[in-house]
């Protein structure tokens, strides 16, 4: 049987990637590799909180949360209750709720590429209102490279208008040696120190990277233009430490009434090279020099 430190797995896989998931608490994604190689996911079983309801476990890997980030509600323990079911193309993992917000992820993988599509949805199963964001968090092993493409050119036809708004959290330095600030992408050494680091923005390309041991991992995500999200409007976080670095991405701000739901879809890709249209030769050498 496979396990995470003692806790039950289910494995899903095609010619070139390898992802497991927890099958008896979450949903959680805790490994993704391509076929043979490293988990890229940090892992982190006894990495945990303590709040009103128990201990939230963070475990490392990938998980599905509610933002605005409050205390306890974003915090809820999933230690328990998890529903497994098989799909035709994937897999279905569902943390009911007899009361609050329900959690589920679907997975499934392309069965000739390194892809893999994730639907995430919260369901509000309460009898009050809730005003949340879906919220995927991709826990990362440090050592690594996170790319961040920044909105350019101009907003407005006479280019007076703003064009981009950096969210900062008030434990991040504006001189932190992990940051590289380019008006075309933000690049975050993954390198362990602290205090921590984390940079949110509104992402209008839709994409997140991450470079780490020879492989390029994407994250691609919804777009809705317009509407409102968390944070000053960010649908795109990272946040780095000393233990793990992640890639988040959220969904706008909507009011769910009781019984209704809010999705978020990624799709994970995953590439053995830094050549790929998407990574301009300049930000190709900085990433070269800094992982050389």
């Amino acid at each position: 049987m496979n396990d995470f430190y003692g806790l039950p797995t289910g494995i899903l896989e095609n010619d070139f990637i390898r992802l497991e998931y927890l099958t008896s608490v979450g949903p959680r994604i805790i490994r993704f590799s391509s076929q043979g190689g490293s988990n890229l996911l940090a892992e982190l079983p006894d990495f945990f909180v303590e709040t009103t309801f128990g201990p939230f476990y963070f475990r490392g890997g990938h998980r599905l949360w509610r933002s605005p980030e409050l205390i306890p509600d974003t915090y809820l323990p999933d230690n328990d209750g998890l529903v497994v079911e098989k799909m035709d193309d994937g897999m279905r993992l569902t943390q009911p709720a007899e009361t609050g917000i329900a959690k589920s992820v679907e997975i499934r993988l392309s069965p000739d590429r390194a892809v893999v599509s994730l639907t995430h949805q919260l369901r509000n199963a309460g009898s009050r209102s809730v005003k949340l964001s879906p919220w995927a968090i991709t826990m990362f092993r440090l050592g690594g490279t996170v790319i961040l493409p920044q909105p350019v050119g101009i907003a407005d036809p006479q280019g007076l208008l703003n064009n981009r708004i950096l969210a900062l959290w008030p434990y991040t330095r504006i001189n932190d040696p992990r940051l590289i600030l380019r008006d075309d992408f933000i690049l975050i050494r993954a390198n362990p120190i602290l205090p921590p680091a984390k940079i949110g923005y509104y992402n209008r390309v839709g994409w997140l990277g991450y470079w780490l041991d020879g492989l390029l991992f994407r994250k691609t995500f919804d777009l809705h233009p317009g509407e409102n999200y968390p944070d000053d409007g960010c649908n795109a976080e990272s946040f780095c430490n000393d233990r793990f670095v992640e890639l988040e991405s959220l969904g706008p701000l909507r009011m769910l009434e009781s019984g209704s739901c809010t999705r978020l879809t990624e799709t994970w890709e995953l590439y053995d090279t830094l050549n790929v249209s998407f990574i301009p030769d300049g930000i190709r050498e900085i990433i070269n020099k800094s992982t050389s």
